[in-house]
């Protein structure tokens, strides 16, 4: 055996060489990079909303949909669809969702996590409301692995039909599906609605603000806004608070009597209807972005690192309402 390796020592050496090497190169190689979060906003954004999607463009209005679908089963969910018809045309609701529920047993409470997917008429919609799609896309990715306090289900849930001529009629979809829930009489503990969340601005004024409210919120549209009727007041605070808590975004809260301009103009309606606590997350909408229901309501108008910022503190929010773990 010595005057074996006395023979072939430089091979022998050559092959421990190569050996170390591999190791170090696979030790060393740098980790594959995964999209930071405002590039999948982004990507999401440009898949939904790049052009006008709705009832009057089915083909647009389905491709959004599978878009959603496939992005929740890449996540490892099983999405699950409302079907219904509107307009002469097959449409759905689509939802996923995480729970800590013994198998067969109603959720003691229920946490809505929502956003509609389609465009009014006349506009691809990036920030009315493929920025809500986007978002709830993300957070249903980001709290995949979140375990919720005991009895507790949070469905993440996308809307069909928010745009009018369906907004507030019977086939709007969040009506529908607040409606089977009150059917099947859950107790929903709060909808957290979340309508155009793509527009930040540090110029001055150039946020509008409702009548009766100027003096009260700031004139820079920098923030987000959580906003409801009285009777979600609680909510709105406990989101509130929960936010500002997790993150140093700029968050404003409004819970105001329903004739006030904007507090019932999205999907948390629905949830109000069926006497649950309901609200909007937004960005105002038309009090700050300029381009709300046209044409140029496009991707490259938005703002993806703001937005990240926004979903990272919604997920933190989140798992403070509705998780095991309280923080």
């Amino acid at each position: 055996m010595r005057h074996f390796f006395q023979s072939h020592w430089k091979a022998i050496l050559a092959i421990i060489l190569a050996i170390l090497l591999a190791v170090l190169t696979v030790e060393t190689a740098p980790a594959f990079d995964a999209p930071p979060l405002s590039a999948r906003l982004r990507a999401h954004v440009e898949a939904i909303a790049s052009t006008e999607h709705n009832v009057a463009n089915p083909g647009a209005l389905e491709r959004s949909a599978r878009h959603i679908e496939s992005a929740l089963a890449g996540y490892g969910y099983q999405p699950r669809r409302q079907e219904y018809e509107a307009g002469g045309q097959k449409v759905r609701n689509i939802e996923v969702s995480v729970a800590n529920v013994e198998p067969g047993a109603k959720p003691e409470r229920i946490f809505i996590i929502g956003a509609h997917y389609d465009s009014a008429i006349g506009a691809p919609g990036a920030n009315d409301n493929g920025s809500g799609t986007a978002a709830v896309l993300e957070l249903a990715r980001l709290l995949k692995t979140m375990q919720p306090s005991r009895g507790t289900e949070l469905k993440f849930v996308f809307f069909v039909n928010e745009e009018p001529p369906w907004f507030m009629g019977e086939e709007m979809g969040s009506l529908r599906h607040a409606r089977e829930l009150k059917r099947l009489g859950h107790q929903v503990a709060g909808a957290l609605i979340l309508e155009t969340v793509g527009w930040y601005s540090d110029a001055p004024n150039s946020q509008k603000l409702p009548p009766g409210l100027e003096d009260k919120y700031p004139s820079t549209g920098n923030f987000i806004a959580f906003v409801g009727t009285l009777e979600s007041s609680a909510l709105v605070r406990q989101s509130l608070a929960a936010f500002r808590a997790h993150s140093d975004f700029p968050a404003q809260g409004l819970a105001a009597p329903a004739h006030v301009m904007g507090v019932t103009l999205s999907d948390h309606t629905s949830y109000n209807r069926q006497g649950y606590p309901a609200l909007m997350i937004t960005d105002t909408a038309f009090l700050r972005y300029p381009y709300y229901h046209t044409a140029e309501d496009t991707p490259d108008k938005l703002d993806y690192e703001s937005m990240a910022r926004v979903v990272t503190g919604l997920a933190r929010t989140i798992n403070a309402l509705a998780g095991a773990v309280r923080t």
